[in-house]
C-alpha cells in the first residue's frame, strides 16, 4: 500500500508535538506555541520537559518586562505548552511532529518511527536535523512523502530564518505546508534540496572550521578571528564564538558527516577533537572557545596551540 499524501492545509494545523526538550527542542517549542499552536513537548526525560517549560516561562517574562512582548500574549503562549511524557497520548491528535533529538540518525528513525506509530496518518514528520539525510529518514520511516526536513537556527525564538528541506520522495505539497508554517512562525524559510549539509551548516562549518584552524596555528586570537567576522563582513557573531553557542559536539558530528559525505576540506581540526574529549563543548558546558558566565562570555587566553598542549 502506497504511502498516504498528506493533507498540506497549513492552516488545518492545530497541534504540534516536539520530541527532545533540550536547547533546540525547548526553542522550537516557543516559537510555536507563540504561533498559536497548542505545542506538546516531550523527552525521555519528564524532568527536562518541566524544566524546558519553567526556562521558556522565564524567557517570555523577560521578553514582557524589556516591553518586547505583551503580558496577555505571554499567557496565552503559556497556556498552549503542554508536558508530555507520554509520547503515544502526546502524538495521537498531532498535526506536526518536529524531533529536536541528537544527530544520530538511528535515534531520529527511532523516535519519529515511535511517533508515527501513534499519530495521525497525515501527519507532518518533520526533522530539524541540521546536516543528515531527508530522503534516508523518509525512507527509513516509510513515510517519504510527508517526511520533511525543518532546520531552526539557535535560538529559535531570535533566528529570523527556517531551511526546508526537501527529500527526494518529499510530496510538494509536504514542502508547501512546511513553507507555510515557516511563515506562520514569522520565519523566513528557504528550500533546499537533501544533499550533505545542506546550504546552511555546510557554509557555516566550513567556516568555523577554518576559524579554528587559524586559532590553531596562531594567526590570530579567539577574540581577533571573531571581531574580523563581526566587523569586517558584519556577522551578529564570529564563527568560534557561533560554534560555543551550538557545541562543539554539535559541530563535530555535522564534520565528520561532511567528512565523509562530501571530502577532505571537512575534516575536524585537531583542536575540535580534543576540546570535545575534554569535555569543554561550549556555553552548555561553560567553557569552550570562550568561558560562560551570567555576566558574559569571556574569550579563553593563550589561543589554539596553547589548548592543544593542554
Amino acid at each position: 500500500m502506497s504511502e498516504p499524501v498528506v493533507d498540506t492545509a497549513a492552516a488545518r494545523m492545530r497541534t504540534v508535538l516536539v520530541l527532545g526538550a533540550g536547547t533546540m527542542g525547548q526553542g522550537i517549542a516557543q516559537v510555536t506555541a507563540i504561533a498559536g499552536y497548542v505545542t506538546r513537548l516531550h523527552d525521555v526525560d519528564a524532568a527536562r520537559i518541566g524544566a524546558a517549560i519553567e526556562d521558556i516561562k522565564r524567557a517570555t517574562d523577560r521578553l514582557v518586562q524589556k516591553g518586547k512582548m505583551l503580558n496577555e500574549a505571554r499567557s496565552e503562549m503559556i497556556g498552549m505548552l503542554v508536558a508530555s511524557p507520554d509520547l503515544a497520548r502526546a502524538a495521537a491528535d498531532a498535526d506536526l511532529v518536529i524531533e529536536a533529538v541528537p544527530e544520530r540518525m538511528d535515534l531520529k528513525v527511532e523516535v519519529l518511527g515511535r511517533a508515527k506509530a501513534a499519530a495521525p496518518e497525515g501527519a507532518l514528520l518533520g526533522s530539524n536535523t541540521s546536516s543528515l539525510s531527508i530522503t534516508e529518514l523518509g525512507r527509513r520511516l516509510g513515510a517519504g512523502a510527508r517526511t520533511v526536513g525543518l532546520h531552526f537556527f539557535n535560538p529559535p525564538p531570535v533566528m529570523e530564518l527556517l531551511e526546508v528541506v526537501r527529500g527526494l520522495e518529499t510530496d510538494e505539497a509536504t514542502v508547501t505546508a512546511a513553507v507555510s508554517v515557516a511563515r506562520r512562525l514569522a520565519k523566513t524559510p528557504i528550500v533546499v534540496s537533501d544533499t550533505p549539509g545542506f546550504a546552511t551548516s555546510r557554509l557555516g562549518v566550513a567556516l568555523g572550521a577554518e576559524a579554528m584552524r587559524m586559532l590553531e596555528s596562531g594567526v590570530a586570537s579567539v577574540i581577533d578571528i571573531d571581531r574580523a567576522m563581526e566587523l569586517g563582513y558584519r556577522h551578529p557573531m564570529g564563527p568560534l564564538k557561533l560554534t560555543d553557542l551550538v557545541g562543539l559536539d554539535v559541530r563535530l558530528a555535522i564534520l565528520e558527516h561532511l567528512h565523509r559525505e562530501v571530502g577532505e576540506q571537512f575534516r575536524p581540526p585537531v583542536i575540535l577533537r580534543q576540546m570535545v574529549r575534554a569535555g569543554k563543548l561550549g556555553k552548555k558546558t561553560g567553557e569552550g572557545f570562550y568561558r560562560w558566565t551570567e555576566a558574559g562570555a569571556q574569550p579563553v587566553e593563550g589561543g589554539g596551540r596553547r589548548q592543544l598542549l593542554k
